[in-house]
């Protein structure tokens, strides 16, 4: 974007002295800067434009160039919330440019809108208020971010995951649990009208756009927060990593973890702890889980659903027993439910649950030699995303939380059981819970926790299987 004004403070072709001209707004909200018969702009669009225009006196155009053209870098404004401790939250994924199916398909990485776009951000960070004017919305970090080339190397992977799906004309069962860090996330509601896509004329498919997800926001805001600055430049990742920048030169990030399980498959988990050298001796719990870690982190990080790439990218690693007989002994549980955040979201796909349902898993799947011998050999290794059917099968679970979290029915007789059937229900994750969490009634109830039936799990098993078998 250029401009001719000659009240402009800062050099517009200069990154640098863009990112220290918005210091100015820190603290501070546009209202303390706009200029009399100003016409305000609605919605979070709105907010964007009304940045430019008041405070870096720019003119709004339909340029498809990033903001700032001349020095390479887009402006994003993104709203945070605050927790009940009274800690900065991302409040949503970052939106990056509408996806036009039909386009799209015919745009390389490197000369896609978003590539072109979206390397280099400057990112305002603002604090959301339901019910309140644009103008009276305070700005609380700004930050100077450019993409580093390993989270380049992953987004480039993720890009070509959803492009080569619009290609083969299913642009209507792209799911953000497809990719890594940029997801293609819905845009506006149910029922709104449906965009055109190639290679399928007959099914049309809900619009999506490009986004960095939720989990890759919050690792840019903790180093903000952690930094104890309001401005930052250079952001880098958590120190954890998983994977080197070298290796994902010449293979996927899903390929490198899948390598490192290879050697170990049909192996006695006892024989693989013995390999990786892992102490099982006083047989903990979680000794599965301790045995998928050390092969999957290579020596690399302590956790891996701790490292810098499964944080960035929401992706959880799960352990699966089944026993000789197929069955699944064990429910899957998730985190606690947030009943203040339930009952203050009013778009499910604003709300944690489907962040958590639509994300991507890793399951390490162990099954039992013989029945009730416990001896229990790694079976099988893959990524896992939750389908659609499920999901809007989610969407009807989440609403029946939310409604009895609203009417004050926070106890076991008004939630799904698993006897019920319904592939999730809701129960505590310990016999007895002792803790007790805010309800938005202002009182505190039970902690309850968000659970996949066992059911449900074997027939994610059943359905792998059955592609494994015709593979």
């Amino acid at each position: 974007m250029t401009s001719t004004n000659s009240a402009i403070q800062y050099d517009i072709k200069s990154a640098k002295s863009i990112f220290e001209y918005s210091k100015g707004l820190l603290g501070k909200t546009l209202r303390d800067f706009v200029w009399e018969n100003y016409e305000p702009k609605k919605g979070k669009g709105g907010l964007g434009q009304m940045v430019e225009n008041i405070f870096f006196l720019l003119e709004t155009n339909s340029n498809p160039a990033a903001d700032f053209s001349e020095a390479g870098m887009e402006l994003k404004c993104t709203p945070l919330k605050k927790s009940k401790q009274d800690e900065y939250l991302i409040k949503e994924r970052l939106v990056c440019n509408m996806i036009n199916y039909c386009e799209v398909v015919k745009e390389d990485f490197e000369h896609s809108h978003f590539y072109l776009k979206c390397q280099l951000m400057l990112l305002l960070f603002y604090l959301h208020q339901s019910n309140c004017d644009n103008l009276d919305l305070e700005f609380i970090f700004s930050v100077l971010w450019k993409l580093p080339e390993k989270d380049l190397l992953i987004i480039r992977h993720d890009y070509e995951v959803i492009i080569n799906k619009i290609k083969q004309g299913k642009a209507h069962e792209l799911s953000e649990g497809d990719t890594m860090y940029l997801g293609a996330c819905r845009k506006g509601q149910k029922g709104e009208s449906l965009m055109k896509q190639p290679n399928n004329p007959d099914v049309d498919a809900p619009r999506r756009a490009f986004s960095l997800k939720m989990a890759y926001m919050r690792t840019v805001l903790d180093y903000v927060v952690q930094s104890g600055k309001n401005a930052v430049s250079n952001v880098v990742g958590v120190q954890s990593e998983l994977v080197s920048t070298q290796a994902l030169r010449q293979h996927s990030f899903d390929d490198i973890l899948l390598l490192r399980f290879q050697p170990f498959m049909k192996m006695s988990y006892k024989k693989i702890a013995k390999r990786k050298n892992v102490d099982i001796s006083n047989k903990p719990k979680n000794t599965f889980a301790i045995i998928a870690n050390a092969i999957a982190a290579s020596k690399k990080c302590p956790n891996v659903n701790r490292s810098e790439e499964f944080l960035k990218a929401g992706l959880t690693m799960k352990t699966i027993r089944v026993q000789a007989n197929g069955i699944i002994k064990e429910a899957m549980s998730f985190e606690n439910i947030d009943y203040i955040e339930v009952a203050e979201c009013n778009n499910w796909f604003d709300s944690r649950l489907y962040e958590l349902y639509s994300s991507r898993f890793m399951f390490v799947v162990y099954k039992e030699k013989t029945l009730g011998s416990g001896d229990y050999i790694l079976d099988d290794v893959f990524f896992w995303t939750m389908p659609q059917d499920d999901l809007e099968w989610a969407e009807v679970y989440w609403n029946h939380i939310k409604d009895n979290i609203l009417a004050n029915h926070i106890s076991e007789k008004y939630w799904w059981k698993g006897a019920d059937k319904k592939k999730f229900h809701v129960r505590p994750k310990a016999q007895k819970a002792k803790n007790l969490a805010p309800t938005p009634h202002g009182g505190k109830a039970k902690k309850f926790c968000y659970w996949f039936n066992n059911e449900y799990v074997r027939e994610i098993i059943d359905n792998r299987n059955t592609i494994r078998n015709n593979e």
